[in-house]
C-alpha cells in the first residue's frame, strides 16, 4: 500500500534507507562509512519532512520524496529521494513509489522533473530508465553524510 508518510513513520523510514545504502553502495563506500550513518540523525531528518511511504504488511518497506528543485535552476521539481528495503527489491514497490511521486508532483502543477543518481549505480540507473527518465548529461560530485561520488542528472517530463 502507498500513503502519505507521517512523522510517526520517521525511524522505519530512516531503518529503510540505512539498509538500503548499506546493501546499495557497498562497491561505493567502505564498510566504515556505511555503518557510521546515524539512525538517530536520519530517524530527525525524517520526521521533519514525512516522505510518500510503502507499506507490505503494515511495515513501511520503502519511501520516496519529491519536490521543488533544490539543487538545480534548470528544473521544477526533484526527486529527492527513493528507496526501497533490499528485501523487497525487484518486487514492485519501488515502480509503485516512483508512479506516486510523479503523480504527485503532477498533482502540484509541475510538468517535468529531475533527480541525481550515482554516476557508479548501474541498478539505479536501469530502474529510473525503465520508469521513462534519461540522463540529460549534467554531472558533477556530490557529497552525502561525508562521503563522495560523482552522480548523473537524469530528467523526466511529466
Amino acid at each position: 500500500m502507498i500513503r502519505p508518510g507521517m512523522p510517526e513513520d520517521a525511524e522505519a523510514v530512516a531503518r529503510v534507507q540505512i539498509a538500503s545504502w548499506q546493501e546499495g553502495y557497498k562497491h561505493l563506500f567502505s564498510d566504515e562509512q556505511l555503518s557510521g550513518i546515524s539512525l538517530a540523525d536520519r530517524t530527525r531528518f525524517w520526521r521533519r519532512f514525512p516522505p510518500i511511504v510503502a507499506e507490505v504488511d503494515e511495515e513501511v518497506v520503502g519511501f520516496v520524496k519529491v519536490g521543488p528543485a533544490h539543487r538545480d535552476e534548470a528544473a521544477e521539481s526533484e526527486l529527492h529521494a527513493i528507496y526501497v528495503h533490499p528485501e523487497h527489491w525487484d518486487r514492485g514497490v519501488g515502480r509503485a513509489l516512483i508512479e506516486a511521486g510523479e503523480a504527485l508532483l503532477r498533482e502540484q502543477g509541475y510538468s517535468n522533473a529531475i533527480l541525481w543518481v550515482w554516476d557508479d549505480n548501474p541498478r539505479a540507473r536501469r530502474f529510473y530508465e525503465a520508469a521513462g527518465w534519461a540522463a540529460d548529461g549534467a554531472q558533477k560530485d556530490d557529497e552525502f553524510w561525508g562521503m563522495s561520488a560523482r552522480v548523473v542528472r537524469y530528467a523526466k517530463r511529466l
